[in-house]
């Protein structure tokens, strides 16, 4: 308060009353959401322990599921309840109601709309194959609609806040909407092709590094960030202590935030991007370890004189889990992303076990720590319905996790120990790679037992929460808040330290930052400059530098009937359990052949590398088997590899391919900039039934059942095509070439040009 209005005395007291109202409705949408998410992820666990639960539906198979599983875990259970966090805390602590009562409402019923899309597409195969960014561009632009709600609405309440300073916890909640926001308008930059199906802007190795500078930050900016809001706000309300050290949260926001851009790389080792990025990527994930560290101890140490009562309160046991999980995934990511460990982590279940310790340990426990601490005052109720109800699901849900995730660490160690394994002579050890899968079942059905307890523990959640909330008065109670409104011409007073203390002292007062936290423009924008800035070093020289894509003659566009097969192959899901990078390590060279290049998917869009071989490699496979193997695999998988666990795509062989759709593909990727020829151009769809043609043909003489059967018109056959192709560029320059490739597989097709 400024001298002239302490003269004239105390400022006039505002009236206000808090809209607790849409944090019950994002509260009970967690919940809900909660339940599918990780129903839907024991269903897809199910599948890989016992195949047979795939049901034979196409909508039903673990490549059109596990997509689903993951946007209702991230985006519906956990973004309702950062909903519910934020739209709970920010009116307290900035003692100022939403912003406007529509948009929150707007914010809502949008996001749930949103979900709702993403539940009915994915499963039909309407995927962008990105991970965590696997909407199509209709539903992209409603998220960015929202978001830009939310964001309105978050801002607008900053402005008409009654609470000089932000607390820490909106410094999070700021970050978090600022860097979503960037990360997604990047990411998910598209040309659409129809209502259903787009290209990404970007091919290749920039479209590799593109999608994983988002889905590292995605991790960071959505499961991490308004995480640590909500922590830094309920526990210490839970606790009833104040946050252990306020410069350690200055230090701990601002490493986090600029240091985390930068570590997306580590997630493409000893893949086809340039060297220089790949060591960035993990230079800074190993510097994110301090700063997460300092984090999860600024949380534990503010139970500093209430440990005793984390053994009677379910609340701060959950929060006690949770912060405990957020330092184990944060010491255990920098440490997967040291080149020498990712070698042998990388593709395997390692990293999904990783993923589940944060998703379910971090996010999950702090969610529902949350959740039982917010239903007593949402619904206005004495306690909650049942204390033992409680304590029964942080048992449940902790042997849970330890069931799920220690099976998959195992399952993930054994992948890349025996995928690397050699003999005394130097040759893979392990040559059938079938075995190396049939050797995990054991390890999915453990998983399965404690995918199936956690999902107990958060059944009993939803149904404490609904008792409770049975419990609730007839009418709300609304009670009106008092707080003097800020004063525009504030200017003091910033704490500072006695005396004339020299820089150092001067800079650890953290008065300058005190001064930050009163000016919300500025440190919206000082936020917005850190991640942009840190953004910008590595995706400028990633897009300018030539030599990052070195173009290799030999390697053409895809044919429109290939193009069709890659889309196909996207729709399934296959992207989900194969990979298409060959790392340049003996063991896979000697399994998959010649090691992959940056120029081999200049034509890609979206890159295909993928993250995940629950089969293997299929970089090269097109130099090995033939259009029968193929379509005989896709029918019934066991035909060909006994005890594979993939699903029978045999929908395949019955649905009818849309040849004349394939032109606006083609037409979509010429504007891209792929160099297709004038017959693509003017008819693609006859160029694509000219190769089905010559492939069904190769199809019958090898296996004549399948004579008669109009295959030439199915969807198998387009898929095949793509199967045939994959690798077989690479080999043009070799003069055994036609040694190498059986004659039946992939028939040189005289009728059509790649790029004429």
């Amino acid at each position: 308060m400024t001298q002239t209005a302490a003269a004239q005395g105390s400022p006039k007291l505002e009236s206000f009353r808090y809209d607790d109202a849409i944090v019950r409705m994002f509260v009970l949408a967690t919940l809900l959401w909660g339940l599918v998410g990780m129903l839907v992820g024991l269903i897809i666990a199910l599948q890989l322990a016992m195949p047979e639960a795939n049901l034979g539906l196409s909508w039903f198979s673990f490549g059109r599921l596990r997509p689903l599983h993951t946007n209702a875990v991230i985006f519906a259970f956990a973004g309702n309840a950062i909903f519910a966090a934020v739209y709970y805390s920010s009116q307290r602590l900035l003692k100022a109601r939403m912003f406007s009562d529509a948009l929150s409402k707007l914010h809502f019923w949008g996001w749930q709309a949103i979900i709702v899309g993403a539940a009915i597409t994915l499963p039909l195969g309407i995927t962008q194959s990105k991970e965590y960014a696997e909407l199509e561009w209709p539903l992209d632009l409603a998220v960015v609609l929202i978001w830009v709600v939310f964001a309105i609405n978050f801002f607008g309440t900053i402005a008409k806040r009654r609470e000089r300073h932000l607390y820490v916890g909106i410094w999070f909640y700021i970050a978090t909407i600022i860097a979503v926001a960037v990360l997604y308008l990047g990411n998910n930059a598209a040309l659409p092709v129809t209502w259903s199906k787009s290209y990404s802007a970007y091919s290749g190795v920039q479209d590799a590094f593109m999608q994983w500078w988002y889905g590292h930050n995605a991790v960071a900016f959505f499961l991490t960030t308004p995480f640590l809001g909500l922590m830094y706000y309920y526990l210490p309300k839970a606790a009833e202590r104040p946050v252990y050290s306020y410069r350690l949260s200055i230090l701990h926001f601002w490493s986090l935030v600029f240091i985390y851009i930068w570590a997306g790389p580590h997630h493409l080792h000893y893949t086809s991007i340039p060297e220089w990025l790949s060591t960035l990527g993990m230079l800074f994930s190993v510097m994110l370890w301090m700063p997460s560290w300092g984090g999860m101890l600024n949380g534990l140490l503010t139970l500093r004189g209430a440990w005793h009562r984390v053994a009677t309160d379910p609340v701060l046991k959950f929060y006690v889990v949770g912060v405990t999980f957020y330092g184990m995934s944060t010491f255990e990511g920098p440490m997967l992303s040291i080149k020498s460990v990712n070698a042998l982590s990388h593709y395997t279940d390692w990293t999904i076990a990783h993923v589940h310790a944060g998703a379910l340990g971090w996010n999950g426990f702090l969610t529902f720590g949350m959740i039982y601490w917010l239903a007593p005052r949402l619904f206005q109720v004495k306690g909650i319905w049942s204390m033992k109800l409680c304590v029964t699901h942080f048992w449940i849900a902790t042997i849970g996790i330890l069931l799920y995730v220690i099976p998959i660490y195992v399952a993930g160690i054994t992948q890349g120990l025996q995928w690397r394994a050699l003999d005394a002579n130097g040759n893979l050890a392990n040559g059938d790679f079938l075995k190396t899968v049939i050797s995990l079942r054991p390890f999915y059905w453990a998983r399965v037992i404690g995918g199936t307890l956690y999902l107990a523990g958060a059944v009993m959640a939803a149904v404490n929460i609904y008792k409770t909330w049975r419990m609730r008065p007839a009418t709300y109670e609304e009670p009106v808040i008092q707080a003097p409104a800020l004063e525009k011409d504030y200017t003091g007073p910033v704490p500072h330290v006695q005396g004339n203390p020299g820089p150092i002292r001067r800079l650890a007062s953290m008065a300058w930052h005190r001064s930050w936290e009163r000016r919300p423009l500025t440190f919206t924008v000082m936020t917005t400059v850190a991640i942009v800035s840190a953004s910008m070093f590595e995706i400028i020289p990633t897009f300018a530098m030539k030599s990052v894509v070195e173009p290799i003659a030999s390697v053409k566009p895809y044919t429109p009937l290939e193009l069709a097969g890659r889309d196909i192959y996207v729709a399934e899901g296959c992207y989900n359990c194969h990979s298409q990078q060959i790392r340049p390590m003996r063991h896979e060279v000697l399994r998959y052949g010649e090691y992959s290049k940056a120029g081999e998917s200049i034509y890609d869009r979206p890159f295909q590398w993928g993250s995940r071989r629950i089969g293997p490699d299929l970089a090269r496979v097109g130099n090995k088997l033939t259009a029968s193997w193929h379509v005989r695999h896709f029918n019934e998988p066991n035909d060909t590899s006994q005890g594979s666990i993939m699903p029978s795509y045999s929908h395949l062989l019955r649905h009818d391919l849309d040849f004349d759709g394939i032109q606006a593909k083609v037409n979509a990727m010429v504007k891209l900039g792929t160099p297709y020829g004038p017959r693509a151009k003017e008819n693609a769809p006859e160029e694509a039934r000219i190769q089905a043609r010559e492939i069904t043909a190769a199809l019958i003489q090898e296996s004549p059942e399948f004579e008669g059967q109009g295959m030439e018109n199915k969807k198998v056959i387009a898929l095949t095509a793509y199967m045939l192709r994959l690798g077989r560029d690479i080999l043009e320059d070799s003069e055994d070439q036609s040694a190498q490739v059986p004659a039946s597989g992939a028939p040189q097709l005289q009728g059509v040009s790649h790029d004429e």
